[in-house]
């Protein structure tokens, strides 16, 4: 059984008690507030949080009633040991998976071969979206250490960038919960993690454009990511490997935040070029799909104008016209390892596994021409 949960976008449709509690919580949660330490006065949280004395009583009142405060007559507020209490009152056969986008892509294949895994187990998923977004990562987290989870499954947000939420991930270590990353891993923190081989895919795919001829090849790179920063490297390393004509190379990179609709008026302005590429190397398929209905707006056929190769093989790239020549990737075979990996985790009572980094495989299509 799978349970969505989306993450929102913050507090803005809440009114003053739903904020004042979800932000005392957060800080309960995040050890901010540790165990018997004692909160402010009503007065001091009603300035802090521009809320009514009704609104902070009434959101004191209701983290009692969840086991996250106590009262002591005359004393004040204080922290409680909510570990203790959730551990009481919830079944906790639940694992947690994060993902950076649920719906579209190659995820469902990941969350089917997880969830294959761990139902025949007894666990139950709760689904957790990022959006690639490291505000939401943090609330997920924070939503996830309040579900007194089995194991955790994650992938993480702008990998290539600092980790924001690195405090988080170490209060999950030190309350002993199986984690583990998908896709990529944060440098900064010893978990372990299933990946494919980013490198060597995009070195891979840009090889066999030069074997077939192209020498203008652009690369296009989403860089606050582990993977596509490894992908760009994959990308220079091929023609490292070909100096003769490294100068002929061109990169593109944006990043999670960046208006796509910049981004594929740059790559226009790229292809009407009189010196243009004949070739690209896309980040994923995703971008590989919208290039190839980019160039065909544009006047031009694929692959006799531009060649194209994605990364991924998402589900749709074969059935495109042409066909999309790109790097598989092993999707529901990724979900079932790293829930066999966590229940392994989970039942021997450690925080580590041996990583696992999955060969990159070309899948050659119709979508590259030969120009030799």
């Amino acid at each position: 059984m799978v349970k969505l949960e989306l993450i929102g976008g913050g507090f803005d449709l809440e009114n003053k008690y739903e904020h004042v509690y979800r932000e005392i919580k957060a800080k309960i949660v995040a050890g901010e507030y540790e165990v018997n330490d004692k909160l402010m006065t009503e007065s001091q949280l009603m300035s802090i949080y521009e809320s009514s004395r009704y609104a902070v009583r009434k959101a004191i009142g209701d983290l009692e009633n969840a086991g996250y405060v106590y009262r002591i007559q005359g004393g004040g507020i204080f922290v409680n040991d909510w570990h203790t209490v959730k551990k009481v009152t919830q079944n906790n056969k639940i694992i947690g998976v994060m993902t950076t986008h649920i719906a579209d892509y190659i995820f469902p294949n990941i969350i089917t071969g997880i969830d294959r895994i761990i139902s025949e187990e007894g666990y139950t998923i709760m689904l957790s979206n990022t959006l690639d977004n490291a505000e939401k990562e943090r609330y997920s987290l924070l939503r996830m250490l309040e579900m007194n989870l089995s194991g955790l499954i994650v992938e993480p947000t702008q990998s290539a960038l600092i980790n924001k939420n690195k405090d988080l991930y170490e209060k999950i270590m030190a309350q002993k919960i199986p984690v583990l990353f998908i896709n990529s891993h944060y440098e900064d923190l010893e978990i372990p993690y299933l990946e494919l081989n980013d490198f060597n895919g995009s070195e891979v795919a840009t090889e066999h454009l030069i074997n077939e001829g192209h020498g203008k090849i652009l690369g296009i790179f989403k860089v606050d990511d582990k993977q596509g920063q490894l992908r760009m490297n994959g990308f220079v390393q091929a023609y490292m490997e070909h100096s003769a004509i490294s100068y002929q190379s061109e990169i593109l990179m944006y990043q999670s935040a960046d208006s796509m609709q910049n981004i594929y008026k740059k790559i226009e302005k790229i292809l009407h070029r009189s010196d243009r590429p004949t070739a690209i190397v896309c980040y994923n398929d995703q971008l590989a799909i919208k290039l190839i209905d980019i160039v065909k707006s544009m006047g031009m056929k694929i692959p006799e104008d531009i060649s194209i190769v994605g990364f991924d093989d998402y589900q749709l790239s074969k059935y495109m016209s042409p066909k999309l020549t790109t790097i598989r990737h092993p999707k529901e075979k990724m979900g079932r390892e790293a829930a066999t990996m966590l229940l392994k985790m989970i039942n021997s009572k450690t925080m580590s596994a041996k990583s696992v980094v999955y060969d990159a495989k070309l899948i050659i299509r119709e979508s590259v021409k030969n120009r030799n």
